[in-house]
């Protein structure tokens, strides 16, 4: 055996691992230097601890001992939109928009999962969920950030560039470059999108032992969201902000269809709060929905899973009879630039280590192959974005309607909920309310007024982002479905224009 293995067997052999030589034999050269290569990337007792860490948080887990360390919120840091007037909201976009003029402003896109539970091998930002115009996730946002610059030049007389942060993961980075390079970026400046790649981490079996996923490489996984601070320092991505001169970020997850990427109220309100970490939040109105709130555990803030709530803390209500612990987290914050800094400043960024039982694919002892189970094999260890909270001096949630900002897509057609169909008819149906709140309606072929849910309208981000504008466009219209407005961003606004606005000659299924 060369020197390079006997070296690598007794490091391994020292922390249980010399498992991961168990196809050294059959290796090729090449498979050899592959796998000392990877073996060498890792620190071994490191991710052990990890580890370690992260399954005696588990196991010490205790609802009751969170029960009593649990409280709501202060109501005075809580904002609603449902309860705002539109003076308000105008007051806080504006707000908002100035910022954003300003270049005080960016938006981070958590774009590391792929689309394995949609079926598809591709990164989820790539997945149409069968709109009339077809566009992607990834198209979608950047179209909203197009119309947001728009709309603070509009404001402000001041040209903007509102830079968009995308992580991916080692499996998403450069199918998510290539896709927007392929597209021309749907319009944003090259210059505005800045692509990095968070960490992965080793899989670990039950038992600790690191899993091979070949005979020659180890299995790993993204780090999680919560990966996201020491991506920001490891990649140059937090220096680039300080440089931009940035303030806020607003960070978001990929799978949100109704997302709005920057949105300048909830900037607006965050500025005004003076916080340095919000959340945009929806109400939670069932007991056992799989959500999590945010809440206070030892007079900080934090979000408790669903799964840690107690029967009791889940059920109990105020009296208006809204759910005490009501604020279901959906994964849209909003980060100051100086709380970034000093997260990324602490050792492992202050956030502690969670497991996920998965199922990861492995080579097959007798065989090599790879091959993932159809039951969880083994352990992935990652971090939580939300589990920066408790280090937030300042806080502030933004409570919006469900129904108009979250539609999470998650699962394969054919699921009960989180769907394509059901991500593309919550799009659909928050732009046919759009449309009749600016005075449009709609008839069938004969002239007859008709209001479904079921019918297909979709408005460009290029036209509005929130449904502002539309006014002049529609309102006394009688339309006829399916509808999609559209427009370039430099298009004059008027229904002579073809090209706005016209039927749909998709049949959406």
């Amino acid at each position: 055996m060369p020197q390079d293995y006997a070296t690598l067997k007794a490091r391994l052999d020292a922390h249980g691992q010399g498992h991961l030589l168990h196809f050294w034999d059959r290796l090729t050269d090449s498979e050899r230097n592959s796998l000392i290569a990877d073996i060498s990337e890792i620190d071994v007792q490191q991710n052990l601890d990890f580890f370690r860490q992260a399954m005696e948080a588990e196991s010490q887990g205790d609802n009751k001992s969170l029960e009593s360390r649990m409280e709501p919120v202060p109501e005075d840091i809580c904002g609603f939109a449902s309860e705002s007037s539109p003076e308000e909201l105008e007051q806080l976009e504006n707000s908002g928009l100035e910022l954003i003029a300003d270049g005080k402003v960016a938006t981070l896109l958590l774009a590391g999962g792929q689309g394995t539970r949609l079926g598809v091998v591709y990164p989820k930002g790539m997945y149409d969920i069968g709109l009339p115009s077809h566009k992607s996730l990834y198209q979608l946002q950047a179209e909203r950030i197009l119309r947001l610059q728009n709309l603070a030049e509009e404001l402000t007389g001041k040209k903007s560039s509102l830079p968009w942060y995308i992580m991916t993961s080692e499996h998403t980075r450069e199918p998510t470059i290539q896709f927007l390079s392929d597209r021309n970026y749907f319009g944003l400046d090259p210059k505005q999108v800045f692509v990095f790649e968070q960490a992965m981490m080793v899989c670990f079996a039950p038992d600790g032992k690191i899993l091979l996923e070949t005979p020659s490489r180890i299995a790993r996984a993204p780090d999680g969201n919560g990966g996201l601070f020491r991506a920001l320092r490891d990649n140059g991505v937090l220096d680039d902000m300080e440089k931009r001169g940035l303030v806020y970020v607003h960070v978001y997850g990929v799978d949100n269809v109704l997302v709005r990427p920057a949105d300048p109220i909830f900037v607006g309100y965050c500025n005004k709060k003076g916080a340095e970490c919000g959340a945009k939040v929806v109400n939670k109105t069932q007991p056992k929905e799989a959500v999590g709130v945010i809440c206070l555990v030892d007079g900080h803030y934090n979000v408790v899973e669903y799964s840690e709530l107690t029967t009791e803390k889940a059920e109990k209500r105020n009296p208006d009879g809204r759910l005490t612990y009501c604020l279901g987290s959906i994964c849209n914050h909003i980060f100051s630039v100086p709380f970034l800094q000093r997260i990324c400043a602490t050792k492992n960024d202050g956030l502690k280590f969670h497991i996920a039982r998965k199922c990861i694919p492995v080579a097959n002892p007798e065989t090599g192959e790879s091959k993932a189970p159809n039951k969880p094999n083994g352990i992935k260890i990652e971090k939580f974005v939300f589990d920066a909270f408790p280090l937030a001096k300042t806080f502030a949630c933004w409570e919006v309607p469900r129904e108009d900002e979250f539609s999470p897509l998650k699962n394969r057609p054919g699921e009960k909920s989180d769907t394509p169909k059901t991500a593309r008819q919550a799009l659909l149906s928050f732009h046919r309310r759009l449309v009749m709140a600016n005075g449009g309606s709609f008839v069938d072929e004969t002239g007859l007024s008709v209001d479904s849910d079921n019918l297909v309208v979709e408005i460009s981000p290029l036209v509005s982002y929130r449904g502002e504008g539309l006014g002049s466009l529609v309102a006394g219209q009688r339309l006829q479905t399916p509808l999609l407005l559209n427009s370039s961003i430099d298009h004059a606004k008027k229904l002579a224009d073809n090209d706005l606005f016209f039927p749909s000659k998709e049949t959406v299924h």
